[in-house]
């Protein structure tokens, strides 16, 4: 916002869009980076969208992690806060693939294009097959049904000054407010 002030204040090039990290396993961008984006008319382009492969759906509770992997290892990006949560995300995206056709990370992947001010993402497939199968997303089309089952799996804990806002001020939300508290607002 600082940028943007800035640029305005001194009559130069806004920005257009931000580039950061958000996805069903990491929502945190929805606190303030998503709201700003709305608010501001900015883009948002996401980086690592299937959270370094953790939402691909080869992470899976119960089963033997893949050979050669640093996700729930060593590697602290993204973190894992939630284990059980992230175990409880990737297994609403298996359901939901199979009754598509389609691979988790395609349907990891058509959630997050389909949120609000989300632009494009930055996609990190390192084979043609996985390349393949990302590019999938694009035509994929969950239901309505589907996108708030992920997002109710997904969901971040309401944070002050969040939660008083949806308590005290639903009558007075923005839509860039909405974004995040809508499902709490007592409107």
């Amino acid at each position: 916002m600082k940028t943007v002030g800035t640029a305005d204040l001194q009559r130069l090039i806004r920005p257009v869009s931000q580039q950061i990290h958000y996805t069903l396993q990491a929502r945190e961008a929805e606190y303030e980076l998503v709201p700003i984006s709305l608010d501001q008319g900015l883009g948002i382009l996401v980086w690592s969208p299937l959270a370094g492969g953790l939402l691909s759906g080869k992470y899976r509770r119960g089963h033997k992690p893949p050979q050669r992997t640093r996700q729930l290892a060593d590697w602290g990006e993204p973190p894992v806060r939630d284990q059980e949560k992230l175990y409880d995300i990737v297994e609403v995206l298996i359901g939901i693939a199979e009754t598509h056709g389609v691979s988790a990370a395609q349907v990891a992947l058509a959630w997050l294009i389909g949120k609000p001010g989300v632009s494009s993402v930055v996609i990190g497939a390192r084979t043609d097959a996985q390349l393949q199968d990302n590019l999938g997303a694009a035509d994929l089309v969950l239901t309505a049904a589907q996108r708030s089952q992920l997002d109710t799996v997904s969901r971040p804990p309401l944070l002050y000054p969040y939660w008083h806002q949806a308590n005290t001020a639903s009558d007075r939300l923005s839509p860039a407010d909405l974004s995040l508290l809508g499902p709490w607002s007592a409107s």
